[in-house]
């Protein structure tokens, strides 16, 4: 399905066989026309919250095209040169430059992410398989204020959201400080980036962008979803009409009145984000969100796992293998140190019992529902003008809760959520 009012842009579209061409809009417009265009488009954009199919009358085909086929021969590279099994001192500085007919496609510490694929268990070939598909990539339209561009693969399972080159320059200036929190706590909320690319097209500025394990993969039976920041000013979105395919994501004043029914698992996830806000405070970052859905489980999914022993059996294998790669050489070296048995390693890196899912690191299943969780937008950093902002905020908003302020208590405010709204 393609947005009304979509267009495709020809220039892009000519690198991408069987694009259709279409008329440019003109480039002089008179600036009461422009102001009535850009209305438009943000009217249509608000209108049509959901999954797209990216077809070749889409404004965005010709460039998902580059990025397909740019990806699949970065991935080739990492099948055709896997990483060492040590990190080297150059992993995350390297940059990895393919050039192609009508672009080129840069790759950004290819060796430590290709390192972080494989320790989740990621084999190249299914990931390149996803992003180089023939099936289009969709674009996901939320009502998130964020001005990127966001698409996901054909299944579903990958996103990839443009960003600016002060967030990639944080994002990667800060990547060994990332992988050594992932490898300390396996089964962290942080959200699991994959990628970092750049992608050049003639006359065009040079556009970034990441790529993320969804959160919310697999999304079939999910029945709502939530943006949580632990505040209330501005923090409530207009739910979808009964019966809409639009996909709204809710947020925090949405979700009063409600709660996370957990049960044993309750205490891992306050002690889980307790850790992980606590990583992020060190990196003088706020304005993270911590992504919430809902989905029904069936009955067989609330069997006890005691009822099948071959399950548990498995899903205690995946929790050990959910590890970062100093730990579990240390386990291969038969050290003695107690602190080094596998019981005492999962205690250590607060790892749990991961559920029979698709998507196990994001999913925490209750009595009676499956709930996917993941911080995500870990890019804002507490500088100068988020500290204007919160000067601001603190007289506009005088005695409420707003999302703008400093790191530490940022991330005690969303803890104390979670922890009031959790049973």
């Amino acid at each position: 399905m393609t947005a009304p009012g979509a267009r495709t842009d020809a220039t892009e579209a000519r690198g991408c066989p069987g694009a259709m061409a279409a008329a440019e809009a003109p480039r002089e417009r008179c600036p009461r026309a422009r102001r009535r265009w850009l209305f438009w488009r943000v009217h249509q954009r608000w209108k049509l919250l959901g999954v797209f199919e990216i077809d070749p009358e889409h404004e965005f085909y010709g460039l998902t095209c580059h990025l397909r086929a740019g990806l699949g021969a970065a991935t080739q590279e990492a099948i055709d040169h896997p990483p060492a099994d040590v990190p080297g001192e150059g992993d995350c500085v390297a940059v990895l430059k393919q050039p192609h007919e009508g672009f080129e496609l840069r790759t950004y510490a290819a060796p430590a992410f290709a390192r972080l694929r494989r320790s989740l268990g990621l084999a190249e070939e299914e990931y390149q398989a996803s992003l180089s598909s023939r099936g289009p990539y969709l674009q996901f339209i939320s009502n998130s204020k964020s001005p990127a561009d966001f698409f996901l693969t054909h299944d579903k399972r990958f996103f990839l959201k443009t960003q600016n080159k002060r967030e990639i320059r944080f994002l990667l200036s800060n990547l060994p400080r990332y992988l050594r929190h992932l490898e300390r706590y396996p089964h962290s909320l942080l959200v699991r980036f994959l990628g970092v690319h750049s992608i050049i097209l003639p006359r065009r500025r040079k556009k970034y962008f990441i790529i993320m394990q969804s959160v919310f993969y697999p999304d079939e039976r999910i029945l709502e979803r939530y943006d949580i920041k632990g505040c209330w000013v501005n923090r409530r979105a207009e739910p979808a009409a009964e019966g809409s395919p639009a996909v709204v994501v809710l947020k925090d004043c949405n979700f009063e009145g409600k709660t996370i029914a957990l049960g044993a698992q309750r205490a891992w996830l306050l002690r889980q984000l307790e850790l992980d806000s606590r990583f992020l405070e060190e990196l003088r970052v706020l304005d993270y969100s911590l992504l919430l859905a809902l989905q029904p489980l069936h009955a067989d999914e609330r069997r006890p796992p005691g009822l099948a022993l071959a399950g548990l059996v498995a899903r205690a294998a995946q929790s050990v293998e959910q590890s970062g790669s100093s730990w579990s050489a240390a386990g291969a070296a038969g050290s003695t140190d107690p602190a080094c048995e596998p019981g005492a390693r999962a205690a250590a890196q607060h790892r749990r019992l991961l559920p029979a899912s698709r998507n196990p690191l994001h999913v925490l299943d209750g009595p009676q529902l499956r709930y996917f969780v993941g911080i995500i937008d870990l890019f804002t950093v507490y500088g100068c003008r988020k500290r204007l902002e919160h000067l601001w905020k603190s007289i506009r908003y005088r005695g409420q809760s707003f999302s703008t302020v400093c790191p530490a208590e940022y991330a005690r405010r969303l803890c104390r959520w979670v922890e009031t709204h959790t049973l």
